[in-house]
């Protein structure tokens, strides 16, 4: 299987989703693994080939977020999720492409290069964890972690046709995880089968004594829990549905689905949501914020770059971070810095605190008449590479049904339900849940896509 894997990546390499192959350690570690199978005692994931976005620390292995700054960078720790994952013997293949620090939405802000959609070249895969979705679609591992800080695991998982979810904020520990915005990051699992994606959450979740953020709460057995008994009660947002952004086929697709679900005995009801234009506009502020005093520390003093020409500390602050880091990264310090000064944090950080808070009360008080809240996860299809790359605004409005599952915490699933009649690319479906309902959210997942086959 590794064997396999790895032709593939070969294969695909012009769609630049791997920044690094661990070929001879994940051969080796293959060959250790198929002797457990034989003696009967591997773990639960053994011979799960897993790709990991280039922001999870692996102990001795490079990391540097897709940015120059962190290049040649290695890393003294493993991240929880990444250990648990050996431990039940899976085996890491490789280190993926993302936007620089988990910042975008199209795999175009990396330090290395676009990652490139497999289905058409000339489009993007989605981001932050391009790479991710790409090598999962393109079949170069099995699955694969990402991060989801905004709609990092979904939106490229709906614009590549697989699976990408992110459960509850504290399910998963986020040690080890490079941190963008604390308060919002979560690591996600990419791939093709519910089961797996089951499996694995299984896996990386639960309690950890080095994330005081993560939750003690038992795991459930996901895995065996994907059946789906009775009828249910689903709520959807007109708002979202009737959204001025909204490709007219998706919004079509999406209510299609409606209707036959209704027909199904599923009581399926419009839900008025009238904050979904304050979503993007809060979340920027808010993940700004929390990511200008996150990047902080990379200052060329204790570790990455540092330019060999500066005269004293401030010279060297000031150009290892402006040669170090991308355009859209620094764009983004920018602005957390400048809504957290003096005289602007309450006129902006205090107030997207409040309208934080106002969704997801609102959200509260929607999923305790209904179970899910479906909508589609983006507003369009893969669009071309560089369409949106002059117009930030035009770009951060494309996670505008994705930063709801962030802003809430709540556990959030990207489904590739459908594929687009003019371009034939694919259109996820985005299905939301209760806090700690990953399993009643992916066994519902599970009952969609055995509908639509």
């Amino acid at each position: 299987m590794v064997k396999e894997y790895l032709t593939r990546i070969e294969k695909n390499k012009g769609l630049n989703a791997f920044l690094e192959v661990f070929e001879e350690e994940a051969l080796e570690r293959a060959s250790v693994i198929d002797k457990k199978i034989q003696a009967g005692d591997a773990g639960k994931l053994a011979g799960i080939v897993i790709g990991l976005k280039d922001n999870l620390c692996y102990k001795d292995h490079e990391i540097n977020c897709s940015s120059k700054i962190l290049e040649g960078f290695i890393s003294l720790y493993s991240a929880t999720a990444v250990e648990r994952l050996l431990e039940q013997d899976a085996i890491i293949i490789g280190r993926l492409n993302c936007d620089e620090f988990a910042m975008g939405s199209t795999n175009e802000n990396s330090a290395y290069g676009n990652v490139l959609h497999p289905m058409d070249n000339t489009k993007v895969p989605g981001g932050s964890s391009g790479g991710a979705a790409v090598a999962v679609k393109a079949e170069m591992c099995t699955a694969a972690l990402g991060t989801d800080t905004g709609g990092s695991v979904r939106q490229p998982a709906s614009l590549c046709g697989i699976i990408g979810f992110k459960p509850t904020y504290g399910r998963i520990s986020r040690y080890g995880l490079i941190a963008y915005a604390s308060s919002f990051d979560q690591i996600g699992v990419m791939s093709n089968s519910v089961d797996l994606v089951a499996q694995i959450l299984e896996v990386i979740s639960g309690s950890d004594e080095y994330d005081s953020t993560c939750s003690s709460k038992p795991v459930d057995d996901y895995a065996n829990n994907l059946e789906l008994a009775g009828k249910l009660k689903i709520a959807y947002f007109t708002d979202c549905i009737d959204h001025p952004s909204l490709d007219k086929e998706i919004k079509s697709l999406t209510e299609e689905l409606i209707a036959s679900l209704k027909k199904e005995g599923h009581t399926v009801e419009p839900v008025s949501f009238p904050y979904v234009d304050f979503m993007v506009p809060a979340y920027y502020v808010l993940t700004n914020a929390e990511a200008s005093s996150n990047l902080a520390r990379y200052d060329g003093v204790k570790f990455g770059y540092r330019n060999d020409d500066a005269e004293d500390l401030e010279s060297t602050y000031k150009k290892t971070r402006s040669e170090g880091f991308g355009t859209e990264v620094k764009r983004r310090i920018m602005l957390g810095t400048f809504v957290l000064s003096a005289g602007y944090y309450d006129a902006y950080y205090a107030k997207a605190q409040k309208v934080r808070r106002i969704i997801t009360d609102k959200t509260k008080e929607i999923l305790d008449q209904y179970e899910f809240i479906i909508t589609p996860t983006s507003p369009t299809t893969a669009f071309g590479i560089g369409e949106k790359t002059e117009n930030p605004i035009s770009m951060y409005l494309s996670d505008i049904f994705t930063v709801h599952g962030n802003l809430t915490g709540l556990p959030v699933v990207s489904l590739p339900l459908w594929n687009h009649s003019s371009d034939g690319l694919p259109i996820g479906l985005q299905v939301l849940g209760n806090k700690f309902s990953e399993s009643r959210v992916l066994a519902f997942s599970e009952y969609l896509l055995q509908r639509k086959n």
